[in-house]
């Protein structure tokens, strides 16, 4: 049975991690060794350091089987229904699942009800982060108040807050150019990113799913590919106007792609990630798992699949987010056209990240590098590396593990997902969060 304990339970024991294949992504620091823990920090790892410490006072051994050490895994993009949707996800449940799936730290989205776009609502989530979590909390802001996109929430005092890593209203885009014109010039005064969620509504017409030839044939409203990019290009023109820190959310269709190239050829503060589920599935899994496969941006066709690969391969694409969407039986089990979109993705995030590794497409570093680091500079947190002094969230993982998702088995509150049944291999065996073993298999 998985054995999880909160952070704030434990000591501050002195700790060795033994037999530790160790990987910083950030450095490609790679080596077989030892990573010594003190006061929930990293004081020195490599090879050859068991006599050192073993001699130099009181520490717990911890044996690491050979497996990968990587630092934590940090998800920038979740959604864990609290405040006013506790019944699909909280804090408890939400954080256990994360730690589960490696994962250290997550960003919380501000569709909250209420909305996160005051100071009450985060002082809320920072005291049940506190008390409740088993991995680190920040959040993202909300850019317009209530997210009714009309005007600009109050970006100073949000920034405030230490959990506050920048602004979104994800779930819906900014369609007023103005406003999101004005959230990157304030953004970029707090040197703060804005994530959006790039669609544009009139496109999408209040569609279900991707515009293709499943769309076609199931008869129902759809979402075309250009709904994403035109919103993506508009934004860059912003960022090329302002300077301001952007990031895509989730991306989905191969058009908004050229669009990230050219912006990084420029050098513009732009970056992307991309959701598990839009580099394994097509929309014909709507055929086999119906609502289970509805997500918004919807999986798209293989065309699209192959060009968010070929992106994650040559760096388009920065990071790898779960946006982890829990969601009850009631909100699922409805037509296609009106059950809730998103599913659940913390404990799947790590082994279907792996298939890109074992389908040779990136290289274990790079693929981690997308996990760690990478998030970690979007959104500008100390973490993410390992290295001396460095905060000890760490990831230990079986490369070796082979299982079956089980949703049945999942420690979030819900089960909403097409991979229920798959096959994979690899997964996380324990998790550190500040040199606390909060999560072993």
């Amino acid at each position: 049975m998985p054995k999880f304990t909160q952070p704030q339970s434990l000591d501050n024991a002195k700790k060795i991690l033994t037999n530790c294949h160790i990987i910083d992504p950030a450095t490609k620091y790679e080596q077989k060794g030892e990573i010594i823990i003190e006061a929930g920090k990293i004081i020195d790892f490599g090879p050859n350091l068991l006599n050192k410490y073993q001699q130099n006072g009181l520490y717990q051994l911890i044996d690491c089987q050979g497996h990968i050490v990587c630092p934590g895994l940090i998800d920038i993009q979740v959604h864990f229904r609290d405040p006013g949707q506790t019944h699909k996800e909280d804090l408890i449940t939400g954080s256990k699942a994360a730690v589960a799936g490696g994962i250290t730290s997550v960003v919380c989205q501000p569709n909250t009800s209420p909305v996160i776009d005051n100071k009450m609502t985060l002082d809320y989530l920072a005291y049940k982060a506190k008390q409740e979590a088993y991995c680190n909390i920040y959040t993202y802001a909300a850019i317009t108040n209530s997210m009714a996109g009309e005007s600009l929430a109050e970006f100073a005092m949000l920034a405030k807050s230490p959990m506050v890593v920048g602004f979104t209203d994800d779930g819906l885009p900014v369609m007023n150019s103005n406003i999101m014109r004005r959230a990157l010039e304030y953004a970029k005064s707090l040197n703060k990113v804005v994530a959006q969620h790039a669609e544009d509504l009139n496109l999408s017409n209040k569609g279900c799913m991707n515009e293709g030839t499943i769309s076609e044939k199931l008869g129902v409203r759809a979402i075309p590919n250009i709904s994403e990019s035109v919103i993506v290009a508009r934004d860059i023109d912003l960022v090329r106007l302002t300077g301001g820190k952007y990031h895509v959310l989730h991306v989905s269709a191969k058009e908004s792609l050229p669009y990230i190239v050219a912006a990084k050829k420029e050098k513009l503060p732009v970056t992307a990630e991309v959701s598990p589920h839009h580099f394994t599935l097509t929309d014909e899994a709507i055929l086999e798992h119906d609502t289970n496969a509805k997500m918004n941006p919807p999986l798209r066709s293989q065309e699209d699949k192959e060009a968010l690969i070929a992106a994650l391969k040559d760096g388009t694409i920065d990071a790898i987010a779960t946006d982890h969407a829990p969601h009850d039986i009631d909100s699922k089990n409805k037509s296609l056209d009106k059950a809730a979109f998103g599913i659940v993705g913390l404990e799947t995030l790590l082994p279907l990240s792996l298939e890109l590794y074992q389908q040779k497409h990136l290289s274990l570093i790079d693929l981690l590098a997308k996990l760690t680091c990478n998030p970690a500079d979007i959104i500008n947190i100390e973490r993410g590396r390992i290295k001396k002094g460095a905060v000890a969230d760490l990831t230990v993982i079986d490369l070796e593990h082979n299982h079956v998702i089980d949703k049945n088995q999942f420690h979030s509150k819900s089960n909403n997902t097409p991979f229920h049944g798959r096959k994979v291999q690899g997964r996380a065996v324990k998790t550190f969060v500040a040199g606390h073993l909060v999560f072993e298999l």
